[in-house]
């Protein structure tokens, strides 16, 4: 007879219990485990005991983690795929790293690491003729780091490098399209080079005169220059009544018309343009301000109210908008809001005023010492 302190032996008993026991582990099988662990199955306590252990250490879904870490402190590194994207990385096997790193940034979840792994994602891909892979990683980086001057900094260089690799293969595969022409022209646009850019233009039109936009695009440059003549504002509109016979929904074009006029001293023709120019886009607030400029000098106060009040949701912080509405309510009799409106027009004057300050002193701060 056995006594509570008898130790078992190894029988075959004893092994059988273990395989049911792993089984049922394996399984998830708890009422099994009830079963296994009842005193039926036992001879002796400390069996019991050992094999209660045993059952709970197959119940476990997995180890803890806080077990496996070091006894000195919780581990700060990240996930081994991410560790190793990382050290492929910093180490030159970018076209290893690669994929690592597209997943890793996916699944980090500290916000250093992560910015790592997407710092590391774009300078691998810009620097290893995977220029198109960086995507992925600036779309991770510019959401989570939208402030980052570091983030911003690396963004801007890779898509300048982007657009000029793709400029690069426009003119090697299609050099003689007009797209070519299109960047040749923006490019001198830039670089403040009118005439230059006007010929660009004129060479597309020539080549195909009802390509939507060119028009546009010519008269916007003639109005460019900085005194243009009276000819060349001529040319300038004709190519914008053009645009508009091409695509009548080009609310831009509508607009520069309704400008040309109002500075014509034609406010029904600029009204016209401009009214055309809200329909087809809702949203262009300089349009509003136009139109309600325009009522505004044609006497129509009460109908100059609307666009201006709709101008002023668009762009609360604009001067000249609580100027023109304290007009319009003033000519209609509404004093208490003409007096709102041009306190407005005061407060958001001096506001611009200091921002424009500020601005110039920061920019004398950055100039180079002579």
């Amino acid at each position: 007879m056995h006594t509570q302190n008898a130790e078992f032996s190894l029988s075959p008993k004893f092994f059988k219990l273990l395989q049911k026991i792993a089984k049922a582990g394996k399984n998830r099988d708890r009422a099994g485990f009830v079963a296994i662990l009842s005193p039926r199955s036992f001879y002796n306590p400390l069996m019991v005991r050992f094999f209660a252990l045993f059952a709970m250490l197959m119940l476990l879904p997995e180890v803890p983690a806080a077990w496996t870490q070091d006894a000195k402190g919780p581990s700060t590194s990240g996930p081994p795929t991410a560790e190793r994207a990382l050290n492929l990385a910093e180490s030159g096997h970018c076209a290893e790293a690669l994929p690592l790193l597209r997943r890793a940034i996916r699944q980090a979840a500290n916000k250093d690491l992560k910015k790592r792994i997407g710092l590391d994602g774009v300078h691998c891909a810009m620097t290893h003729d995977a220029p198109y892979d960086s995507l992925d990683f600036l779309e991770v980086l510019t959401r989570e780091f939208p402030r980052d001057p570091e983030v911003l900094y690396t963004t801007t260089h890779a898509f300048s490098d982007l657009s000029l690799r793709a400029s690069q293969d426009l003119a090697r595969e299609a050099p003689f399209s007009y797209q070519v022409h299109l960047l040749n022209a923006e490019a001198l646009e830039l670089q403040q080079k009118w005439d230059e850019a006007a010929t660009e233009y004129h060479r597309i039109l020539e080549v195909n005169p009802f390509l939507p936009g060119i028009h546009a695009r010519l008269g916007r440059v003639l109005l460019a220059k900085p005194q243009p003549s009276e000819t060349e504002v001529a040319e300038a509109k004709k190519n914008f009544e053009q645009e508009l016979e091409i695509d009548p929904r080009n609310a831009s074009a509508e607009y520069v018309l309704g400008e040309l006029a109002r500075q014509a001293n034609d406010p029904s023709t600029a009204i016209r343009h401009y009214t055309r120019a809200t329909r087809l886009d809702a949203g262009f607030a300089e349009a509003y301000l136009g139109l309600g400029m325009s009522l505004v000098a044609d006497k129509r106060f009460a109908d100059a109210i609307p666009p201006l009040e709709t101008y002023e949701k668009l762009a609360p912080d604009s001067p000249t908008g609580h100027f023109q509405l304290a007009l319009a309510y003033n000519g209609v009799g509404r004093k208490d809001d003409a007096n709102r409106e041009a306190a407005l027009q005061r407060e958001t004057a001096k506001n611009l005023e200091q921002l424009k300050r500020r601005v110039a002193i920061g920019l004398e701060q950055q100039k180079p010492p002579q």
